[in-house]
């Protein structure tokens, strides 16, 4: 996987961010593991004690949205629970 400078940048400025959501910034520390060579799923998993399939599942979607893949599903996500979560009187 190849990032460009603005991407790399961007990725860990997100990760580092002390008001990024946790899930934000394990994507992102999955995609600049996975974009330090040649990378396995699973050599990245062991490496962030994770499960295969998560690496994989966003290593897919930022190769299909960029960055975009890894805020905008968290967004939606976010969107999602607020709504279904019963509001505080």
């Amino acid at each position: 996987m190849v990032l460009s400078e603005d991407e790399r940048a961007t990725l860990e400025r997100w990760e580092r961010r002390p008001k990024s959501a946790q899930a934000l910034a394990l994507r992102c520390r999955i995609v600049l593991e996975c974009a330090k060579g040649e990378s396995h799923n699973k050599d990245v998993a062991v490496r962030l004690g994770i499960h295969e399939d998560t690496v994989s599942k966003w290593r897919r979607r930022f190769l299909a949205d960029r960055l975009e893949g890894l805020a905008t599903s968290l967004a939606l996500a976010l969107r999602a629970r607020s709504t279904t979560m019963p509001s505080r009187q």
